[in-house]
């Protein structure tokens, strides 16, 4: 594969510490007036309440940052709360269930993924470098949010909703699919007699090796970076 220009960069989940529910503003009261007394201290002002659609930002958030702890690969709704400060009672006010959380976090990740894909074919008209960029911003997104990795890989999802795991192998199909038309135009380029089938076989390992990375890095407990010595690994398949 040709040199690539530098990828999109990829978005990293901001994670808001203020995730507490706001506290009611205290009752007003005659204050004593007291001879030789400076004034009274003014009240700490009450934290603000989210407006809406923070906090369902917030749950995420919170729910991505503890899939970063070790032996975090379940997590429960209580502890979320806790985590949170609020009760369960107000979780379900923003989903209707855990695995909807769960789908509020691939959703970030098809979006951001996807989107820079998309940028990366309407930028470069080289194919092979298509492909290099399209390896390189899957595994730095991954590399960024390692919270969203494990839902990637699936150790977050062995206890949810089996539809949780089938839209995740979806996105990794679509990663293959657009790996395999720009590694089809390599090939037909190379002069190759049987393109498609090589673009499959070449796009089915790309992925398999995109998926083995990620699952590493997760299942070092974020150590085993996903890019290390990318470009020597990519020059393998090409």
């Amino acid at each position: 594969m040709t040199p690539a220009s530098d990828p999109p960069e990829e978005p990293a989940l901001v994670i808001d510490d203020d995730a507490g529910e706001a506290a009611p503003a205290p009752a007003p009261r005659d204050e004593a007036i007291v001879p030789g007394a400076g004034p009274a201290p003014a009240a700490a002002a009450p934290r603000k309440r989210p407006r809406p659609g923070e906090r369902r930002v917030q749950i995420l958030e919170t729910l991505a940052t503890m899939l970063q702890e070790p032996g975090a690969e379940r997590i429960t709704t209580a502890a979320l709360a806790a985590k949170l400060d609020v009760s369960e009672a107000a979780l379900y006010r923003h989903f209707a269930s855990k695995a909807q959380m769960f789908e509020g976090l691939i959703e970030f990740i098809e979006q951001s993924v996807f989107n820079l894909v998309a940028q990366i074919a309407l930028r470069e008209t080289s194919p092979a470098v298509q492909v290099r960029q399209v390896m390189t911003v899957l595994l730095q997104f991954g590399e960024k949010n390692p919270g969203m990795t494990r839902v990637m890989v699936g150790d977050a999802l062995v206890f949810e909703n089996e539809r949780l795991v089938v839209r995740m192998n979806q996105f990794f199909e679509r990663i293959e699919s657009q790996l395999r038309q720009s590694l089809r135009a390599v090939a037909e380029a190379a002069g190759s007699p049987t393109p498609t089938v090589d673009a499959s076989a070449q796009a089915s390992a790309l992925t398999s090796f995109a998926v083995g990375r990620l699952q590493r890095f997760a299942r070092s407990g974020f150590r085993k970076s996903p890019t290390e010595h990318l470009d020597v690994a990519l020059r393998l398949f090409a």
